[in-house]
């Protein structure tokens, strides 16, 4: 096994210079001789789209999301878009996202013909809330709102969330490209939402070899819509039942993301200890540290620290002295980018994201993290925050 801070809890002794933000090369001793026998029987047998790889990976991720049916995609962009569409969603529909994610929220929604309008984030949380959804739903009557379940954790008011949706009959996607192996209440976010969707961007908890993306849902009806959506629409080779795209995800990707399943457990927990090891380990008065809401569980995606802008600046000089990676996620609200100019249909602030991406950072936090690398990071933290 590689030595991990989830694996072995004191300094390993190794005398280290520098800690990346992310590392995606920390394979397990067996990962890389099993793969390359994937990519030869592969390719001896030529078969690089669909087939048995796709159907395996599908089921092992319903699987795993708790979910009747899971679908997978290109990426996670096409990922909410195929939700977006077989909800119906589509020219001049209105939809709520929050003020606080990637741009690939934002985007999907216009790349569907409908109509953002990015609601604020709960100061707390660091993520829609109910109060917010309800005030947004009252004030622009939407179609759907998208939810992002970001940094790894799981929106501390899901449930509600999906309730007032169910109620006001508005259709409730769970962007959830952060967040596999997070659970609420003991369960999986998967297991009963509506629809949730996924990235298998190379740097996520469940990243594949390019890029990927998957819809989950126990609609059944509703995965068979996304599935037809994302290869052209056909339903035989040459018979086409709507107007789609090219969605798919190649048979390499899957059977990378297959074999990445085995090790998931793993590396969860991994990222998990690195995540918690800081809240616990780093005391500086300037740094405060957040985790995940008491009813949920995180899978260690991402490290979120919360520092004064004054003193974020002399952090970030500090850490790329010491040659620390960090993050910055988000830098700035959606509702300030240049590209929303003729796209967004409007806004619901209350500055809360704002004030976020003004103060927060991240720390390396990655599977396979080692012990010696998370306290580098602790001393030159506190060396440049005392």
């Amino acid at each position: 096994m590689l030595e991990t801070a989830a694996s072995k809890t004191h300094h390993t002794g190794t005398e280290i210079t520098s800690v990346p933000y992310s590392a995606i090369d920390r394979f397990e001793p067996t990962f890389i001789e099993s793969w390359m026998k994937r990519v030869d029987i592969i390719t001896r047998n030529t078969q690089f789209i669909g087939g048995e790889w796709i159907k395996k990976l599908e089921s092992r991720l319903a699987q795993h999301a708790d979910t009747k049916e899971a679908r997978v995609c290109a990426n996670g962009t096409d990922a909410i878009q195929l939700a977006l569409r077989a909800l119906g969603v589509g020219e001049g529909d209105i939809v709520l996202v929050p003020d606080s994610t990637f741009w690939a929220t934002f985007e999907a929604v216009c790349n569907v013909g409908a109509r953002p309008v990015t609601v604020d984030i709960c100061p707390e949380d660091l993520h829609l809330n109910a109060a917010l959804v309800a005030e947004a739903i009252d004030k622009f009557s939407p179609k759907a709102v998208i939810m992002v379940h970001l940094y790894g954790w799981v929106a501390k008011e899901t449930k509600q969330i999906r309730q007032l949706c169910q109620e006001r009959g508005v259709f409730l996607i769970e962007d959830s490209a952060q967040a596999w192996g997070a659970t609420i209440d003991g369960k999986s976010i998967f297991a009963d939402a509506l629809v949730s969707t996924t990235s298998f961007y190379p740097g996520k908890v469940l990243g594949g070899a390019g890029d990927g993306g998957a819809v989950l849902t126990n609609d059944s009806a509703l995965a068979a819509k996304m599935h037809l959506l994302a290869n052209h629409g056909r339903q035989g080779k040459y018979e086409h039942h709507a107007v789609g795209w090219n969605s798919r995800l190649d048979v390499l990707q899957c059977a990378y993301l297959d074999l990445c399943l085995d090790f998931i457990s793993q590396r969860i927990a991994s990222r998990q200890y690195a995540a918690e090891w800081y809240r616990n380990n780093i005391h500086a008065k300037a740094i405060q540290f957040r985790g995940p809401a008491a009813n949920t569980t995180e899978n260690g995606y991402i490290s979120v620290a919360f520092v004064e802008p004054s003193l974020r600046d002399k952090l970030m000089q500090g850490l790329t002295e010491a040659k620390i990676g960090y993050g910055v996620v988000y830098p700035a609200p959606m509702s300030t980018q240049p590209g929303i100019k003729g796209w967004i249909a409007g806004k619901l602030s209350h500055g809360n994201a704002a004030r976020v991406c003004e103060t927060i950072i991240n720390l390396p936090c990655f599977a396979g993290m080692q012990q010696n690398e998370l306290e580098y990071v602790k001393h030159h933290v506190e060396r440049i925050l005392k």
